[in-house]
């Protein structure tokens, strides 16, 4: 499999080794649009919506939901704890995790915690 762009090796990681980004240190961490489409930074699938974003002060982008679809689920049991990993449903890619019930006032009470590296944006929200 082939990529069009070009990465560190810390943002190859964080994408296909399920690595995890410094907190505070990604480029969608602080980005508030108040539209657009947040896609996989490894296959331009649509992800996430602008509209989706809110500030949950983790450090990495947080989302209360994803676009049908485009986020799958796992269990997670590595570091010695279970969690739920997600990742792009087209391609694979890893994202993050998932959380539920932290009391954020959201409509699902969930936070998606995702790597900014591994997110791209785009104005057009056309694509979802």
């Amino acid at each position: 499999m082939t990529y069009p762009d070009q990465r560190t090796d810390d943002e190859w990681r964080a994408v296909l080794s399920k690595g995890t980004e410094p907190p505070g240190s990604g480029k969608f961490d602080k980005h508030y649009p108040e539209e657009g489409l947040y896609t996989c930074a490894g296959c331009a699938a649509p992800l996430y919506k602008a509209s989706h974003k809110f500030s949950s002060g983790c450090g990495w982008p947080a989302y209360f939901d994803s676009i049908p679809g485009a986020v799958t689920r796992h269990e997670d049991r590595t570091l010695g704890m279970t969690r739920t990993e997600i990742t792009c449903s087209n391609c694979g890619g890893h994202l993050g995790h998932v959380f539920k019930g932290e009391g954020f006032p959201t409509p699902t009470d969930e936070r998606h915690c995702v790597n900014s590296v591994s997110l791209n944006f785009s104005l057009d929200e056309k694509k979802a």
